[in-house]
């Protein structure tokens, strides 16, 4: 059968999603741009929020020594080898909060990816309290001649967690951003951590139920990874069971219990984070691959006869 958003996987997939945006597969370049975060440098807390290694998520070529250019000339290069079939190209500003800094700077930095050949539009990660008004203009005035999409780092709905793990921002602040972003008529996506310390599984649930509400074009579901080095590592290794990660059988079948409840409308992009091990603290995983998962995730969904969105239920 072929299930609301237009094909036969039981989820409602990003590569469909591009193949309705631009006629096939468009690859994603990261970026470091260099940005910092007001969660880093005093404005609204230092040190960052308590699981963060930016490192970790950044391709070879990523650096901010490099110019815009020069990562997405061997950005592009990176990724020819492996999908040869790709139609074009999005700038992913990844690294840190990429709408932090002045409006001149970032008008630079995006006009600079967007004339570099190839590159169809910008995917821009951020925070919910580092976006305004003219940040939204400038973004509003950029998609008339390109895609753009803005990406919240949401982790949790709930308040207390988003304490815990020092996010220094509420659940409130992120409801504004996105119901801004989508008034401004632009693609906005949400990325979720399951398995943060103190979430219970009906915790996690309930913040799939509340991202389900919002006007989202996407989101990203990741297990939680402690990474070396960091604040939640030493949370971890002094109370290892105030958390919950997650092994690969029973994540497999939790993420199948958010896809059901999931909004359909919501477009999945990942369900689940993958980092070389070298990062980690524990790596339940092993050097599983990001591809398999999927693949396990996909079949659970057909054993289980189940799809994106059965149990959910609009309020509307």
């Amino acid at each position: 059968m072929n299930y609301p958003w237009g094909d036969k996987r039981r989820f409602n997939s990003y590569t469909a999603y591009f193949q309705r945006q631009f006629g096939g597969r468009v690859q994603k370049i990261s970026i470091d741009a260099g940005f910092t975060c007001p969660n880093r440098d005093g404005t609204n807390g230092v040190g960052g929020c308590t699981y963060c290694v930016n490192d970790a998520f950044n391709p070879s070529y990523c650096h901010p020594t490099k110019s815009v250019t020069q990562q997405l000339q061997e950005g592009v290069e990176f990724h020819k080898k492996r999908y040869r079939r790709s139609k074009g190209y999005l700038a992913y500003f990844q690294a840190y909060t990429n709408t932090y800094a002045n409006i001149s700077k970032l008008q630079h930095l995006y006009e600079e990816a967007l004339s570099f050949e190839g590159i169809l539009g910008l995917v821009i990660g951020t925070r919910p309290d580092a976006v305004n008004e003219e940040v939204l203009d400038l973004l509003k005035k950029l998609c008339h001649k390109a895609y753009i999409m803005v990406e919240y780092g949401v982790e949790s709905v709930h308040d207390k967690t988003l304490k815990r793990i020092h996010r220094g921002h509420t659940f409130a602040c992120v409801v504004e951003a996105i119901t801004k972003t989508a008034q401004a008529g632009l693609p906005c996506g949400a990325h979720l951590i399951f398995g943060l310390p103190g979430e219970t599984e009906s915790m996690m649930l309930d913040s799939v139920s509340e991202i389900s509400k919002l006007p989202l074009t996407t989101v990203k579901f990741h297990q939680l990874q402690i990474f070396k080095n960091t604040v939640m590592a030493k949370e971890y290794l002094e109370n290892p069971e105030f958390f919950q990660l997650f092994d690969l059988d029973e994540y497999v079948d939790f993420i199948c219990d958010v896809t059901e409840s999931l909004n359909p409308n919501i477009v999945i992009e990942r369900f689940a984070g993958e980092v070389p091990p070298r990062y980690l603290v524990s790596a339940p995983w092993g050097e599983l691959r990001y591809d398999s998962v999927l693949q396990y995730i996909e079949n659970n969904l057909e054993k289980r006869n189940t799809f994106q969105g059965k149990y959910f239920r609009s309020s509307m």
